[in-house]
């Protein structure tokens, strides 16, 4: 993930809370990267007259400097247990994590991270970052508690999570959104899920709940369950796009360049360096 990270990134640069910080930002600011003069008005501050400029013209100019600001990054990580329903799934969901937390300490921005099952919240360190995630094995029921998250004002706000839960996403969406906040949402998958091989007599395990139950499939039946799973993105899908947020799916099945190649990339959740 160090390797892709030094050709994509997250988009940190923009929208960014202007404060103090080491990453160039759009505006003028108090930097010593020097961009642009203009007239003086009163109550500018004197310290950023151009001085030599005022000896050649008797026009009082002021220096205008590149702004300078840091990124704030609060990463959160659906630790629910379809996050890791079968290897490939499981490995696609952990390079997400590493690849974010790679872009956005390249960024220099100042960065925290979280897990997430159900209402149950742990904040990790950045330096150990998710080594210490298990896959879950307690039972855990509905959706993360994102309401729960300690978001920072003006944040960028990344999820991970295959959105595979009930209930409408507005709930979520709000949370992500609050405090001035900008939101990525990543949402590993991978076929076991969305095109299932379900045919005759099939065992059930909900991965959640561990319960199981013995169900006969038909041809119609994996219609239903393929053209549901299509309407429960599109709800998120179109909920995402009326507040700007861009909502990427990231297979399992290919490289991990590839995957975001299609649609993190065309998307904006993920840019090219």
């Amino acid at each position: 993930m160090r390797a892709v990270a030094e050709r994509l990134t997250l988009p940190l640069k923009v929208g960014l809370r202007r404060t103090s910080g080491n990453v160039p930002g759009a505006g003028a600011g108090s930097s010593i990267d020097f961009q642009d003069h203009r007239p003086y008005v009163p109550g500018d501050d004197p310290r950023h007259i151009d001085w030599p400029a005022y000896a050649r013209n008797g026009q009082f100019t002021m220096k205008l400097y590149r702004e300078e600001v840091r990124p704030l990054a609060d990463i959160v990580l659906d630790a629910s247990a379809s996050m890791f329903l079968d290897e490939a799934k499981t490995r696609r969901t952990m390079e997400l994590a590493w690849f974010c937390l790679e872009s956005v300490l390249r960024a220099g921005a100042s960065a925290r991270l979280f897990s997430i099952r159900g209402p149950s919240l742990a904040a990790h360190d950045p330096l150990v970052a998710w080594e210490a995630l298990e896959k879950p094995s307690a039972t855990v029921s509905g959706p993360p508690d994102l309401h729960r998250v300690p978001w920072r004002n003006g944040s960028l706000r990344v999820l991970i999570s295959d959105l595979l839960f009930p209930g409408p996403p507005e709930s979520l969406i709000h949370s992500l959104l609050s405090s001035r906040g900008r939101a990525l949402i990543f949402a590993p998958c991978c076929t076991a899920e969305s095109a299932p091989d379900w045919l005759g007599n099939t065992e059930l395990l909900d991965c959640e709940s561990r319960a199981r139950r013995e169900v006969r499939f038909h041809a119609d039946d994996l219609r239903n369950y393929s053209a549901a799973y299509e309407k429960h993105f599109d709800a998120w899908r179109h909920e995402a796009r009326r507040h700007g947020i861009p909502l990427a799916k990231v297979g399992a099945e290919t490289t991990f360049n590839e995957a975001l190649g299609q649609e993190a990339i065309p998307q904006g959740a993920v840019e090219f360096m």
